[in-house]
């Protein structure tokens, strides 16, 4: 058995190498993304993993088949940016990692959050210019909050526990709700109802499809005055124009974003001698009341890690046994 990895940063590499050395199953790492040039790499491997945040094109599934390769196996959850139509036209299974650390994603929900209640954004850059003047970057104090966790998925779950530590009020809403936060007593009826009653949303839904978003000017205008939003759920989540707007106008204290819904070809690249075309991204950059980051919410070692050896490990059941726990229904 022969595999190919693309898309391999180097954070990934040990993680790979180790898998492929106890494992004795020769892996091919390739720094560059999987497209319709790099693909002829893989002619004569078994079976392809990767990873990327841009679209697959079509193209690549047609060599696939013309190869004889008939799994991918992606490092990641979201499998949006691939066409199903051709995978099945060219009978091709497809994999993901649906949960490397929902811990990690949890942990950094409310780190950002501590980081925005305490106007820590502020209060590093005065002190970066010696101005150790306490106003007017007095904090708020999460114990007092109602938190609403939108999605209580293996990730909002690990966020509950997290709120609840901190001694705040949550509340929480779910299509499909789980036994045990309904035991709690936590669910709410509708996303409306959730919005209406939270001082801080949290967002841990996948992507309800472009233009399905779940904090825009209309839902806005039905929330708290000053309430906050969270975000490392999907960029697309958001109308960010409408998001921004709320907080410079102060209907909103502010919001902790992780995702952007321009995200790709900007997060994870080093802009630092350049300016921003996006303007909308410059302006909440600035912004005291706006936390930006650049998709990291999961990037730890442990969820890498599993990234990396979970894609292999689905990749070895498919080929093996011609399915996998992690298989994704593409019909």
């Amino acid at each position: 058995m022969k595999l190919i990895d693309y898309g391999v940063r180097e954070d990934e590499r040990p993680y790979i190498e180790q898998w492929s050395k106890e494992n004795n199953i020769e892996v091919k790492i390739v720094s560059d993304l999987l497209n319709p040039e790099t693909i002829e790499q893989a002619n004569g491997y078994d079976g392809i993993v990767a990873y990327q945040q841009l679209p697959y094109d079509p193209a690549i599934f047609d060599k696939m088949n013309e190869y004889g390769i008939h799994v991918l196996s992606l490092r990641n959850v979201g499998v949006d940016n691939v066409p199903f139509d051709t995978l099945k036209k060219n009978d091709i299974k497809l994999t993901n990692v649906p949960s490397y650390s929902p811990t990690a994603i949890a942990e950094y929900s409310v780190t950002g959050l501590m980081i925005l209640l305490r106007s820590m954004k502020s209060m590093i850059r005065k002190v970066d210019k010696h101005n150790f003047l306490w106003a007017p970057d007095i904090g708020r104090e999460l114990n007092e909050l109602t938190v609403g966790v939108a999605g209580t998925g293996r990730i909002g779950r690990a966020a509950i526990k997290i709120y609840q530590g901190f001694g705040a009020k949550v509340i929480a809403f779910d299509k499909y709700r789980n036994p045990d936060i309904e035991k709690q007593g936590l669910y709410v009826d509708t996303l409306d109802e959730l919005l209406k009653n939270s001082d801080v949303v949290t967002l841990h839904l996948p992507s309800l499809g472009k233009g399905n978003t779940v904090i825009n000017k209309n839902t806005i205008a039905e929330m708290k005055d000053h309430a906050i939003v969270v975000n490392t759920g999907r960029g697309d989540l958001i109308n960010t124009q409408d998001l921004y707007d709320a907080v410079v106008s102060e209907k909103l204290y502010g919001a902790v974003l992780d995702v952007y819904e321009n995200e790709v070809g900007i997060f994870n690249s080093d802009r630092s001698n350049e300016k921003l075309e996006d303007q909308l991204l410059s302006n909440m950059i600035d912004n005291p009341r706006i936390i930006v980051s650049p998709h990291i919410a999961f990037y730890t070692t442990t969820a890498v890690k599993n990234m990396a050896t979970i894609s292999l490990n689905s990749m070895v059941d498919e080929l093996k046994n011609g399915t996998s726990n992690n298989e994704i229904d593409i019909n």
